[in-house]
């Protein structure tokens, strides 16, 4: 859903401002999800020979680190994933111009530097604002652009909810991969500062995702539709009790349960921002 949700939010605010062209937002969402399915893979292939995915590994299972495809084939059909958004990128090109070269190319960039390259954005503390920036603003923003050809204060305000629901699934994705992370120097900032950390970067990134509605309802930038979001909280319930209460690989449910919740507050709310 992380590459779903931005493009839904995205094209409900073009469908309110009467700019909603239903071909760039396909394009849009087809090229999010090869970025998206890229990414994973490209962390399947470095987490694997970085040594961070081993017979210990906690989260759900991995091709590579459950021997179901040799990592040559992983890493190839990141590259083809990454291959075939550069070419849906190239007819957004078209349609929205230059900006959508420096958009789509940093974006391809990001996701392979997030475990692979020399300074690989998860393994330094940048995991986190990795997913707020790209899966929030970029997603979102970009998705808006592509059907208006420009940016409002709105969308980049809507952009916040979606980035910190994907932060929320890494926080909990984090704290699980605690004690593994940190063997292999995958200094995560739950590494950094301990699984408090992780648990209060949690609970603030549903908390602010709760706020935004409100804020986007009281200074007129939307109308009270967009609260229908608020519908989503008690799917918030039980991966929260699951953190507080659990540690390693029982944090998977927790997992799910975000995961759940953000494809939920993101069809809510995208359908209260198109009112």
């Amino acid at each position: 859903m992380a590459g779903v949700v931005p493009v839904a939010v995205g094209s409900a605010l073009a469908f309110r401002d009467h700019h909603f062209a239903w071909l760039s937002a396909l394009a849009a969402l087809l090229g999010a999800l090869l970025i998206q399915v890229g990414t994973n893979l490209v962390n399947d292939y470095f987490d694997f020979k970085r040594g961070a995915d081993t017979s210990d590994r906690l989260g759900p299972a991995r091709a590579t680190q459950q021997g179901w495809l040799t990592p040559d084939s992983v890493f190839t059909g990141a590259m083809v994933c990454f291959a075939l958004a550069f070419t849906v990128g190239m007819y957004l090109v078209s349609i929205a111009g230059w900006p959508l070269v420096v958009i789509g190319l940093t974006s391809l960039a990001a996701g392979y530097s997030y475990t692979g390259g020399p300074f690989p954005l998860a393994y330094n503390g940048l995991g986190d604002v990795f997913v707020l920036v790209f899966f929030g603003f970029v997603a979102v923003g970009g998705s808006y652009f592509v059907q208006s050809l420009t940016v409002t204060p709105t969308v980049l305000l809507a952009a916040v909810p979606v980035g910190l629901l994907g932060v929320a699934l890494l926080a909990v994705n984090n704290t699980r991969d605690e004690k593994t992370d940190a063997l292999v120097d995958k200094k995560t900032l739950v590494v950094r500062f301990g699984a408090r950390f992780g648990k209060a970067e949690y609970v603030t990134c549903l908390v602010v995702s709760a706020l935004v509605p409100v804020v986007l309802t009281v200074t007129g930038m939307t109308t009270p539709w967009v609260m229908l979001s608020w519908l989503a909280a008690p799917f918030a319930v039980p991966p929260l009790r699951i953190l507080f209460t659990q540690t390693g690989a029982a944090l998977n449910e927790a997992l799910a349960g975000t995961a759940k919740l953000q494809m939920i507050y993101g069809v809510l709310f995208a359908l209260g921002l198109s009112q």
